[in-house]
């Protein structure tokens, strides 16, 4: 492991809490990474879905090389490749970043140091490279080093070729984050959202740094024009999910923006909505906890109440 492996935990760990809505103020303590095991789940036609701790990994084998989707934490780097090797011993050849988050892009210098050309929309490259502050508690999460930086960036949309594999990314404009790529496996039917889907609870909309539930529901949009019912979907976190999940997903969204909207048309403040509990009825699927109620409420409300520059 990496002598600089505790920096780049603390780092990730940082940029996580910008990444998940569950996450109270007060600073994460770390995971105990020795106990964490890598999940995996054979999606068909050589493509792999891993759980860990972090964001779900996109696994996708070619003939001669490997598309990896999010790379979770640093310290995971060697399970991960272990799992990858079960399946398959080529070489990972491009890791994609879905977005900026700590808990997907950690691995970026690991993996990198190992051979992978890392792969994010542009913006994404920006905001590790700046650093940035997280909207719900303020907490500020340094630049990244220079190695942990992707070295191909892309604006709109960029396809990766192997032998016997082709990856399609497209970036969605403020959705989870400023720069969010979904990566369509169109031969395999597969499709990797990063964060802008989430199963079994709500989203976080990083609203500080570009979110907004707007493109959240246009990212739903175009997903649905993709897949059909036998579609493999690879949330950000959370279990692999179906076109039925997405919609029901997607459903929830629209009531979330509709309500606020009234809400904030009628000049609510921000204490104002978090009172009123609008979405008291969606928190009994999507909420796991009172303060994830409470950070949906407000990042909703920030994407839809606060004047854009």
């Amino acid at each position: 492991m990496l002598r600089t492996g505790l920096a780049v935990v603390t780092t990730t760990l940082m940029l996580a809490g910008a990444a998940i809505a569950q996450q109270p103020p007060a600073a994460p303590s770390l995971p105990d990474f020795s106990k964490v095991e890598i999940k995996t789940t054979d999606l068909g036609d050589n493509v792999y879905m891993l759980e860990g701790q972090g964001g779900n990994i996109t696994v996708a084998i070619g003939k001669d090389a490997i598309i990896m989707v999010d790379g979770e934490y640093a310290p995971l780097h060697d399970k991960i490749k272990a799992a990858i090797s079960t399946v398959s011993n080529l070489p990972i050849k491009y890791l994609v970043n879905t977005h900026f988050h700590g808990d997907h892009t950690g691995g970026n210098e690991p993996f990198a140091k190992d051979g992978a050309a890392v792969v994010s929309e542009i913006n994404v490259r920006n905001r590790l490279a700046a650093g940035t502050t997280n909207g719900l508690t303020g907490a500020k999460v340094p630049p990244v080093a220079d190695a942990a930086l992707p070295s191909k960036t892309y604006t709109g949309n960029f396809h990766i070729r192997l032998r016997g594999r082709v990856a399609d990314l497209r970036h969605i404009e403020n959705a989870h984050t400023d720069g969010d790529t979904y990566v369509w496996f169109k031969s395999s039917n597969v499709l990797s959202t990063g964060d802008t889907f989430t199963t079994g609870r709500y989203p976080n909309i990083d609203f500080a740094n570009g979110g907004n539930i707007k493109g959240m529901i246009a990212a739903t949009d175009a997903y649905l024009k993709l897949v059909n019912a036998k579609t493999r979907i690879v949330p950000g976190h959370g279990p692999l999910a179906d076109r039925a999940v997405l919609v029901e997903y997607r459903t929830m969204l629209i009531t979330a923006r509709d309500r606020m909207a009234k809400l904030v048309k009628e000049g609510k403040s921000e204490d104002d909505v978090v009172a009123a509990k609008p979405f008291a009825d969606l928190d009994v699927k999507w909420a796991p906890t009172e303060l994830a109620s409470k950070n949906f409420i407000r990042v909703v409300y920030h994407s839809l109440a606060d004047k854009k520059g």
